[in-house]
């Protein structure tokens, strides 16, 4: 960045703006993909030497890190690759964007769901990391005690960011700011932080999916019916009848499964499923072409300056603080 724009950035995060004028310079964008590669290299011999954990870094490094809480929906993360397993056992040779899909959270002692959904992600990594039809195109790793010196290693090391809460519920978050200064292109609900993210990147740059938080107000309203939407998806219940009955390691996943269908849904994963399929393969249609996938991490770079703590406190001081 500095030898692209000078210094001046560091102190008014705002310049990083002028990276724009580089978008279609394939030679930066380029050196671009050469440093993501540098760095997904580094958390790949972390997760080698702390877990024992051979990442696939030739593929697109996917990543939902942050508090595990139900309405920020990791399970309906777990229910796509669920689902994306499913479609290469049923086409072992189809054309397919090899991911490696990596999770970060913790959760409070007493949050039983949330512990539960963390044992599913480690059932459903062994599961696929075992899986013939998901050699060298699909994994799961699910990295231990994530905590900000992890946070060093992952955050300029991901290529997708999964920012997929529900509509409506997350106040902010900061995370999705993190990656996006780090050049990850965002997947996401119009929800928190997203909201502005999504003012300054556009379609181009985000990729958005799902209700909006109206929109899930009057579903429930106009009365969900999480079964009759399990019922209407062939694929969401295929993937619905496998947590019920057991992955490859034989634990059951029945009460995560009952509490979507009979306890009412209320983070709608169900209703988001077919969007968040959608939206994912748009994404990742989209970034098979490797200096377009490059253009738009440098455009969520250049636009992150304005999340910047410096801007938020300096325009405090002007116009608040009158200091």
């Amino acid at each position: 960045v500095k030898e692209l724009i000078g210094p001046g950035y560091l102190r008014r995060p705002e310049e990083l703006g002028k990276l724009r004028k580089f978008e279609q310079d394939k030679e930066v964008l380029a050196r671009l993909r050469e440093i993501k590669g540098f760095n997904k290299q580094y958390l790949a011999e972390y997760a080698r030497k702390t877990q024992g954990f051979e990442m696939n870094t030739d593929a697109v490094f996917d990543v939902q890190v942050k508090r595990l809480h139900e309405y920020k929906r990791q399970l309906m993360c777990a229910m796509l690759i669920a689902h994306l397993q499913d479609r290469l056992r049923d086409d072992p040779n189809m054309d397919f964007v090899p991911r490696t899909f990596i999770f970060g959270a913790k959760a409070a002692a007493s949050y039983k769901a949330a512990k539960r959904i963390i044992e599913l992600i480690n059932s459903l990594s062994a599961d696929i990391n075992a899986d013939p039809a998901c050699q060298g195109k699909l994994q799961v790793f699910f990295l231990e005690n994530y905590r900000v010196s992890v946070a060093e290693k992952l955050m300029p090391a991901a290529e997708v960011s999964e920012q997929i809460s529900t509509a409506g519920k997350e106040a902010s978050g900061t995370g999705n700011m993190k990656l996006m200064m780090n050049g990850a292109v965002t997947i996401g609900t119009l929800d928190g932080a997203n909201v502005e993210m999504y003012s300054r990147l556009g379609d181009d740059n985000m990729f958005l999916f799902g209700l909006r938080a109206n929109e899930v107000e009057e579903l429930r309203r106009s009365g969900y019916n999480p079964q009759g939407c399990a019922d209407s998806d062939p694929r969401l219940k295929r993937v619905l009848q496998r947590f019920n009955s057991g992955l490859a390691d034989g634990k059951s996943y029945a009460d995560l499964v009952s509490s979507l269908l009979y306890g009412g849904d209320q983070y709608m994963l169900l209703a988001d499923f077919a969007s968040y399929v959608e939206c994912h393969d748009r994404l990742y249609n989209t970034i098979r072409d490797k200096n377009e996938f490059a253009r738009m991490s440098l455009v969520n770079i250049a636009e992150s300056g304005i999340f910047a703590a410096d801007r938020a406190v300096r325009e405090y001081a002007e116009k608040i603080w009158k200091i």
